[in-house]
């Protein structure tokens, strides 16, 4: 496999390929009587046992090879832009420049605190060649084509804008790894959001330690009632309203969770000691106090 960096020259690509050649001279002959010394083009290329130096300069002139490119579950745009930057050529500091480009933002309706939203987790094909906007950009298309005429109508419906809908998945993601569990959770929160109660979710609270601490390495696993006074938006113990965007970047199954949420009479949930990983819900804070008990012992 060889990489061939954006603004390379010929002779650039010479040094990277000289250790494979067995003669250099003859590749260089070939290349330029092709045009390729004056036509180098960046990305990635296979070149195979057995290839002529012919074989060489036709894969390097045409054969540029798609990489595919992945990402879930990242907290920050500082986390997305490093996992990113070890797939592509564009490096970490490249593509949070691009995130937080205040004229991109301001034109799509985003801001610092919303714009992780924008980022949809799944597996993409790229040019390895692939540059920081020319990547954000991309992500911002496949943004738009997520949201089709029918999420933003059951989006318009429960009362939430995309964004919105997002930073609610995003508790939901946090609080259960349970995707056959998580239409329940989003109907929990819902039912809290819509009567105007506060969400009061843990890992909001955890993402506001964080982000006061700036210490994103840290696992905090408990929760302190001393934590529940934190002075911060993203503290749903403290004000009724949604964090001022998502706490981490939630699966699709989650946003879709939040756009279906399930309509029931839960206001309330706690682990569920008998089933590992799952959570027993509760109509009323006294039912709530019964299964917290449970789960204190």
């Amino acid at each position: 496999v060889v990489f061939i960096p954006t603004n390379s020259t010929f002779d650039d690509v010479v040094k990277i390929l000289e250790p494979s050649l067995d003669d250099v001279s003859t590749f260089v002959k070939i290349a330029t009587k092709k045009g390729y010394n004056t036509n180098v083009k960046a990305g990635k290329y296979i070149l195979t046992s057995g290839m002529n130096n012919n074989d060489i300069v036709n894969t390097l002139r045409s054969k540029n090879i798609p990489v595919q490119v992945t990402f879930n579950n990242q907290e920050r745009l500082e986390d997305l832009a490093g996992r990113i930057a070890v797939q592509i050529e564009a490096d970490s500091t490249e593509l949070i420049n691009a995130f937080i480009n205040e004229d991109f933002l301001n034109a799509n309706n985003f801001n610092v605190e919303t714009a992780l939203s924008m980022y949809l987790p799944n597996k993409y094909e790229f040019f390895w060649n692939t540059s920081g906007s020319q990547f954000r950009d991309r992500m911002l298309r496949e943004y738009k084509a997520f949201w089709s005429d029918d999420r933003l109508r059951k989006a318009n419906q429960i009362g939430l804008t995309p964004t919105e809908v997002i930073t609610m998945a995003s508790i939901v993601q946090k609080e259960t790894a349970k995707v056959d569990e998580r239409r329940r959770v989003a109907g929990v929160y819902m039912n809290r959001y819509t009567n105007g109660w506060k969400l009061d979710a843990d890992p909001t609270i955890i993402y506001a330690l964080k982000k006061y601490r700036n210490d994103w390495d840290t696992v905090i696993k408990r929760v302190l009632y001393k934590d529940l006074e934190l002075d911060s938006p993203y503290n749903t113990y403290k004000y009724n309203t949604l964090p001022p965007g998502p706490i981490t970047m939630p699966d699709i199954s989650s946003i879709d969770a939040v756009l279906n949420y399930e309509k029931h009479d839960y206001y309330f949930f706690v682990a569920d000691i008998q089933n590992m990983g799952y959570h027993k819900f509760a109509k009323t804070m006294a039912q709530h106090n019964q299964n917290k008990q449970q789960y204190i012992r």
